[in-house]
């Protein structure tokens, strides 16, 4: 009876394991829905087939409740963090305010991808269908204005991460980046067991040049300044990612890229992010042309 016990409970722990390290799911799916609506604004959830990673994606949109016939809008993207999933941004800030004064938000599922295409599980395209499939939808599914100058993107911790890296990698995209508390050294770092596994998979192995690839610090010394789009960057002062982003900022700075760096009391948590999400929306307002 103690062997089938002990059996037992070694499969329970394998598989919670494997379960954590798919990254096939979100803790924000388990936790109650409870979307912070402001006036004048409507929310649409959409299931959409992603080809990248083929099979059916959500993401959750905030819009105004009335556009006017004919109208387009510019398209604001916000990315979760790791763990987290597609209904975060609504249920943990006031983001929907933003999109009565004539944005559309849009919050895909990114479960813990870093947004990326894994180095180690060719299925799992993950920047692909960001940057292909997900804006594609939208266009065709909202009244989206088209092209970099009415796109912007922001996301949070991972999210942060994967934003920094499409400014540098992917310039023609996004006309602005705002990328609050982000992972960015995420590709240099060393981790225990479990996040080594998932992180391996998704960069490649420390030293690779599939990781390498990736890092924003090695970017960031080879990206045009020029073309690059504004990047708005936050961190909490007490948060471990200040030191790594006070780097980073150095680094745009010494190269002339168009960007500012905030820090604001708080750690790596909800209160400190959407502490951040006015002046980020007040820069983002000043550089996405045709904001209203």
């Amino acid at each position: 009876m103690k062997k089938i016990v002990f059996l037992a409970s070694i499969l329970l722990v394998f598989g919670a394991l494997a379960y954590l390290l798919t990254g096939k799911t979100s803790t924000s799916k388990l936790l109650p829905d409870h979307p912070q609506l402001a006036p004048g604004v409507a929310m649409q959830d959409v299931s959409f087939y992603s080809a990248a990673l083929q099979r059916q994606m959500p993401y959750r949109v905030f819009l105004p409740e009335k556009i006017a016939p004919g109208k387009k809008l510019p398209v604001v993207y916000l990315l979760h963090g790791g763990n987290g999933g597609f209904r975060d941004w609504s249920n943990r800030s006031d983001v929907a305010r933003y999109a009565a004064q004539g944005l559309i938000l849009v919050m895909p599922e990114g479960v813990f991808s870093y947004y990326q295409n894994a180095a180690l599980k060719p299925e799992d395209k993950y920047e692909d269908y960001l940057i292909n499939d997900l804006i594609a939808d939208v266009e065709k599914r909202f009244p989206a204005a088209m092209g970099r100058e009415n796109r912007a993107i922001i996301g949070i911790s991972m999210g942060g991460f994967a934003v920094a890296k499409l400014a540098l990698s992917r310039p023609e995209l996004f006309a602005f980046v705002g990328a609050l508390s982000p992972s960015i050294d995420v590709c240099q770092r060393r981790f225990h067991l479990m996040q080594w596994w998932r992180l391996t998979n998704i960069f490649g192995p420390v030293g690779s040049k599939t990781r390498t690839a990736s890092d924003p610090f090695v970017l960031a010394r080879s990206a045009d300044p020029a073309r690059t789009p504004y990047i708005y960057l936050t961190a909490g002062e007490t948060e471990p990612l200040l030191a790594p982003n006070r780097r980073f900022a150095a680094l745009l700075k010494s190269r002339g890229f168009a960007y500012e760096f905030r820090t604001k009391p708080g750690g790596h948590d909800w209160g400190e992010w959407d502490s951040q999400i006015p002046g980020c929306f007040e820069s983002l307002f000043k550089k996405v042309k045709s904001v209203p």
